[in-house]
Formats: C-alpha cells, sequence, structure tokens
C-alpha cells in the first residue's frame, strides 16, 4: 500500500489564513502551509510517517479510499411513510424506485 493513494484535499482556510491539507483516511491528521503545494507536500509526509509508524507497532494502517472495493449497494432505513411516498413518485414516473432514489441522491 502506498501513502499516495489516500483521500488529500487542500482548501485555503480564512481562519489560519494559509492552505490547510487534508486526509479523508485519517481525520484527525492535517497540516498548514501558505501555499497549496507545500501544505500537500507536508501532509503526505505526515501521512508517509504514521503509516510506518502504525505498520511497526502492528496496529491498523486505513485502506486508501481508492484500493477499497465498493459494491454499489448499502442499505437506507427511512420511515415507512417516506418509503410509501417514494414508491409513489417512482411509479408515478414510470421508473424504479432504486432509479428514483438514485438520481436523488446524486442530484
Amino acid at each position: 500500500m502506498s501513502d499516495d493513494h489516500y483521500t488529500y484535499r487542500v482548501t485555503w482556510s480564512p481562519d489560519d489564513t494559509e492552505y490547510v491539507a487534508t486526509v479523508a483516511e485519517f481525520r484527525s491528521l492535517s497540516w498548514l502551509a501558505a501555499d497549496a503545494a507545500g501544505a500537500l507536500r507536508g501532509l503526505r509526509a505526515l501521512v508517509a510517517e504514521v503509516v510506518d509508524d502504525l505498520a511497526a507497532t502492528g496496529d491498523l494502517v486505513p485502506e486508501p479510499f481508492a484500493d477499497r472495493p465498493f459494491s454499489g449497494e448499502f442499505r437506507l432505513r427511512i420511515p415507512p411513510s417516506l418509503h410509501r411516498a417514494l414508491s409513489i413518485e417512482a411509479a408515478e414516473q414510470g421508473v424504479s424506485l432504486n432509479r428514483l432514489v438514485s438520481a436523488k441522491v446524486a442530484g
């Protein structure tokens, strides 16, 4: 596994007046820098250190989202009244409930 497969994001932080880099798989880690590239470089180096430390101690190293298989399915619990309303809406539109809900989630 490579630390460059993790999900990095760099944004401007008005509170810090610097760029902040974050990584989805390690929510507690971030890195501030005056420029976006520096923030990303700093965080990637930090993540590499953390991954090495976790592996050395036998702790679980989070799998990058990019390397995880996704089935395209997940269960969703909703109130029966909403289930009914969505089923009616899907029938009125002539589409499956799955297609209707997928379109709503994507939109």
